[in-house]
Order: C-alpha cells, then structure tokens, then sequence
C-alpha cells in the first residue's frame, strides 16, 4: 500500500476504499546517542504505517525524513533539522497536493516529539483552506496509554532510551550497535527543571534513559503494541464524520447584514 508504487490510474479505487484516507509518516535524522542510527524517529513512523496500512488498507505517502531536530544542538554529528516553519509549509504544501489527489482523511503519525508543535500549525491551515479536509497528528509514543508508559519508564524526557532502543532491535537491527548499548546509559536531568533545555544542556552524549535495558523482544511486544493502538485509530476515523455538516466559510442562515 505504498502511494510510491501505485499508478494514477489506480489511486481513485484504492481511496475509494478507505475513505478517502492516507497515512503520512513523518520523523526526523539525528543523533540518537552512540548506539543507534540517525534514522530511528522515520524508521518507527515509516515501520508502523506499513504494518498499519497492511491491517486497515489506507495507503502510506512517501515518509518525511527530516523534522525539526533542533534541539539536540550541533554538539554531535548526525542531526540534519529543519526550522519550525519550514516543517509547517512542507506539510501544508504535502496536504494541499493530498486534496488534490482526493485524500479527505489525512492521518500524520508523528515519531519526533518536537515535531508536533509545526505539525499542529500545518493541520490548522489545511483544514481552514480546504473545507471538509478532516486532519488529525497522531504521535507515535503517546497512541495509548499502554504505549505512553513504556516509552517513559525509563526517562520522563526520554531519547534513544530503552524503548527506542529496543524498538530498533526490533524492526532495523542493521541500525543497533548492541555492544554500545552497555555504556549509553544517561540519566534524566530535566525532571525539575521548569524550562526546556536543548539536549547538549541535559545530555552527556545524546541519550536520556537506559538501553542497556533494551532487548528485541520488548521491542516485538511493543512494536505490536503500537501498530494494534494506531490500526484501531485509523479504522474509527476512516469512518468518522464532523459532528456537524456546517461550511467553514458562510454565515449561519438569518445572521447575514446587508450593506
């Protein structure tokens, strides 16, 4: 259910399906400690929409790969980000051309927290330009509270942690440096502090948590976990419908002034 491998020709039939709907996978490249690739955050989201179209038949656009990444600083190699509002105009120029091509239910799986912010802002003015385009930002760590937990056991501020870590044991081994992991550890230093720090102000290498907790088989039992939580997201929304059937741009009948 890649959009990349289907044809125009098959695309109509393809939404017709599945109301109209499509997922869009977004993460990040950077830094994710010594142990683990710069690809974790778009790995995860790419992963788990597959396995998630594989359930639900809504297709998978094309993943972004990079998000706004900078606040892990430029301390570590690695980390390519973008500015909050270049994240903004991508999606918002992603979404205008998914109306375009007939998507009504745009679903965005988020796997970088700090992309949630822009990606809140390129929801507000898709819906507000197309009328009847229904947009949610659906973030991959807190899909359940099942899956909130154990992404946060370990740090409350967590990355590259026990979670991610075995989340890539997982599904991207080739990304895992296990005999790295032992010597990751680092704690979470930002549990009483009241403003958000950039990560070369809370971290010694990159980390904040444990991996040498981490093991493929939490990673498959989470993973699962996951795509369950999401799959069940998708299916309640290919169905749903605004409460109500108003147009954003008119007046209700009755309030209209003439001049």
């Amino acid at each position: 259910m890649k959009w990349s491998d289907l044809a125009w020709s098959e695309i109509p039939d393809v939404l017709a399906h599945c109301g109209q709907a499509a997922l869009l996978p977004v993460g990040a490249t950077e830094q994710h400690g010594p142990h683990l690739g710069t690809g974790v955050d778009f790995i995860i989201a790419e992963q788990l929409c597959f396995k998630v179209a594989e359930q639900t038949g809504v297709p998978v656009l094309p993943v972004v790969p990079y998000g706004c990444s900078i606040g892990h600083s430029q301390r570590w190699p690695g980390t390519l980000g973008l500015q909050p509002v270049t994240l903004i105009q991508m999606i918002k120029e992603i979404g205008d051309w998914a109306w375009h091509s007939h998507i009504r239910r745009l679903f965005i799986i988020n796997a970088h927290v700090t992309n949630a912010a822009p990606l809140r802002c390129a929801l507000e003015m898709l819906r507000a330009e197309h009328d009847g385009f229904m947009v949610t930002v659906l973030n991959t760590a807190t899909l359940s509270e099942r899956v909130r937990t154990f992404h946060a056991q370990d740090a409350v501020d967590w990355h590259a942690n026990d979670a991610e870590t075995s989340l890539m044991m997982h599904i991207a081994p080739q990304a895992v440096r296990p005999e790295l992991c032992i010597h990751a550890d680092d704690p979470d230093r930002t549990t009483h502090c009241v403003f958000a720090h950039p990560v070369n102000r809370t971290s010694l290498n990159g980390v904040t948590g444990y991996p040498s907790q981490a093991s493929a088989t939490k990673g498959a039992e989470w993973f699962d976990w996951m795509v369950q939580d999401l799959a069940q997201l998708v299916q309640r929304g290919i169905s749903e419908h605004p409460p109500l059937n108003n147009p954003y741009h008119t007046l209700p009948e009755g309030n209209h002034h003439e001049h």
